[in-house]
């Protein structure tokens, strides 16, 4: 039985809601934000105390909710450089087509992400980034856990780094040395991670194995969830089968702490009011998607992102044009959704 969540005020749902607009960036979140080629990107951390290395970084929103958003914006040829991280990341191509590369120098795998679809790199699998398109594009981030822990960069990397006056310390704070920063009498400055080390912990994905981590929102396997109705649709993009939902294990069927639904609405289709167990973001694709929260309304246009309450009674509709959502939920295995009414 899920707890009926006590009546939110208007402030709080509007707390919940970040819009595309709205979106605060940092340019200086890691230690390659000067490095040529990688110095044009923004950075934005939406849900969690995600992975950014700069004290200037802004967090939306800190309530946690067992896994982290963020975001990243870059115009075209833009790079992030190669890293691995602890727990599962996947990204989202809201906008843009990417080039997702493995390997320590990026020569290992490779895949193309089109705008729509998703990709899910390993933890401890280096990998990095590029806007490949014509236009900035925008790429959406889910990471696994609370603590998602820290980035661990590719050697070179660090030491490209030192050439633009950035230095990570072993505590994880970035100084800036062209700022006049320098490092505390206790601090010393990161150390690349050993080979020996790396050879144990990371993980290889060749061309082969990269193709089977992306998938898109056409590859999404729908089901017959609690909330369908007519015109509306819910789809398993990443996560294990789970009867509970009568969901079927999406194309990325590997635990990742939580999982990853589309969700598509035609005009006019609304979803039964419900109430869900775990914590559930909503990030809109494309169209108009209003969603209702106990007797209130939020509006999503394309690149907003809102974190539904917990326990709180919530139904979706569209009006005039049909929408597309990335739905993030809680739990490897999420209980059933419960009909309201």
């Amino acid at each position: 039985m899920i707890p009926a969540a006590r009546r939110p005020f208007r402030d709080d749902l509007r707390a919940r809601l970040i819009r595309n607009a709205d979106l605060v960036p940092c340019r200086t979140a890691f230690i390659d934000s000067r490095t040529p080629g990688s110095d044009r990107k923004e950075n934005f951390t939406l849900i969690g105390r995600g992975v950014s290395e700069s004290p200037e970084q802004h967090v939306h929103i800190t309530l946690p909710h067992g896994f982290n958003i963020g975001g990243a914006r870059q115009p075209p040829h833009c790079v992030n450089s190669q890293h691995y991280h602890e727990t599962a990341e996947a990204f989202f191509a809201h906008s843009g087509t990417w080039a997702v590369t493995t390997g320590e120098r990026g020569d290992e795998g490779r895949a193309e992400l089109p705008t729509g679809s998703l990709i899910s790199v390993p933890a401890h699998v280096f990998r990095g980034f590029e806007n490949i398109g014509e236009d900035v594009g925008f790429l959406y981030f889910m990471l696994g856990g609370d603590d998602p822990g820290r980035v661990t960069w590719a050697p070179d990397v660090l030491e490209k780094a030192r050439d633009h006056g950035l230095i990570l310390m072993e505590t994880g704070r970035l100084i800036d040395t062209l700022a006049g920063q320098s490092m505390a009498r206790d601090e010393r400055p990161q150390a690349p991670t050993p080979r020996d080390e790396l050879d144990r912990i990371v993980v290889h994905l060749d061309d082969t194995a990269m193709r089977q981590v992306v998938v898109s929102l056409e590859e999404a396997r729908a089901f017959d969830s609690a909330v369908s109705a007519p015109g509306v649709v819910e789809a398993a993009m990443i996560g294990p089968a789970n009867p509970a939902e009568r969901a079927p294990a999406g194309k990325l069927d590997w635990r990742h702490g939580f999982v990853a639904r589309s969700l598509s609405l035609e005009p006019r289709a609304a979803s039964p009011r419900h109430r869900r167990a775990e914590p559930e973001v909503i990030f809109l694709h494309e169209g108009a998607l209003f969603i209702e929260v106990e007797g209130e309304s939020i509006e999503l246009a394309p690149g907003d992102t809102f974190s539904v309450p917990t326990g709180a009674v919530r139904r979706f509709r569209a009006e005039g044009r049909r929408a597309v959502a990335l739905v993030t939920r809680g739990s490897d295995h999420p209980a059933k959704a419960e009909l309201d009414g």
